[in-house]
């Protein structure tokens, strides 16, 4: 099945949030697929995953892949994987000289201990090489029902700080910044959040991760170990009613929601959905072109 199209096709509804999607892959996930170009629309902005452990020359050579067929690519930068700046800065350079790579989204990282120095992405940020080198866009993580691994006591005090600082840094950076959050499931807690970092100052572009369609138990399982915050009672109360247990969760009715808030809001830093594909690249893929032909 073809599912190519281009972003520029003209016969395309003025932009909405769906409209530019992007979408997270694995290095050993892309090797699986013989043609990206078979499967998502030209331009689409892919999020390399790097996980702990796998080989650098291997993202690399997946982000080169990626940029040969066409595609925008964005490595993560988990900054406890690296061993320090110099591992960080070999790794930048190969992306820039060989894969044309110009953003990256800057994470602390899942690992429990560093293998280095760098400890948070601010870490990465201070070490100057993103715009030494030239990157153009940085996506930072957003915690719209907080994070306890950064705030243990369930507030959002140390979460609030490091946005605010990586506000600061958009400001003398040449790159775009943007904050791209880690996915839920009850629009109600994004927009809350979004107004709440706006009272404080912070006017950064977003795009909101959506959990692409998978089983319920899947999505449960991802969401506990992610840390999701409150709306993962959306899953439990879904999972109670036995008509709905067995059928792929889709984030469609959040989706339309916040589709409504930016019709309604045009101004609002909200800018585009972020998939992540926890039921598969396929099903995420076709549930997003359904949502734009809508």
């Amino acid at each position: 099945m073809d599912l190519r199209q281009d972003f520029t096709d003209s016969n395309l509804l003025p932009p909405r949030l769906i409209d530019n999607w992007s979408i997270e892959v694995l290095p050993r996930t892309a090797a699986k697929v013989p043609s990206f170009l078979d499967l998502l629309p030209t331009g689409t902005q892919i999020f390399l995953a790097h996980v702990d452990g796998t080989p650098l020359p291997s993202l690399v050579e997946t982000a080169r892949r990626l940029r040969n067929e066409g595609f925008s690519v964005t490595p993560h930068l988990p900054a406890r994987s690296f061993t320090g700046r110099q591992e960080l800065e070999d790794l930048l350079h190969r992306y820039r000289n060989e894969a044309d790579i110009t953003h990256a989204l800057l994470l602390a990282g899942g690992a429990t201990s560093a293998r280095g120095d760098l400890l948070s992405s601010f870490d990465l940020i201070e070490t100057g090489l993103f715009d030494k080198l030239g990157f153009k866009q940085l996506h930072i993580a957003g915690h719209p029902e907080g994070n306890r691994d950064i705030d243990p006591d369930g507030s959002t005090r140390h979460v609030d700080a490091a946005l605010l600082r990586k506000c600061e840094f958009a400001k003398r950076t040449d790159a775009r910044v943007v904050i791209t959050t880690q996915f839920l499931f009850e629009s109600h807690s994004l927009l809350d959040w979004a107004r709440r970092i706006e009272t404080l100052g912070i006017d950064l572009p977003i795009h909101v991760g959506l959990a692409g369609p998978a089983k319920l138990q899947t999505l449960i399982r991802y969401a506990m170990t992610c840390g999701v915050g409150p709306s993962i009672k959306v899953l439990q109360k879904r999972a109670l009613n036995l008509s709905r247990l067995l059928l792929p969760y889709e984030p469609t009715e959040m989706a339309r929601t916040l589709e409504a808030f930016k019709s309604a809001n045009p101004s609002s830093r909200i800018e585009r959905f972020h998939m992540f594909p926890l039921g598969g690249i396929e099903p995420a893929v076709h549930w997003c072109r359904q949502q734009m032909k809508a």
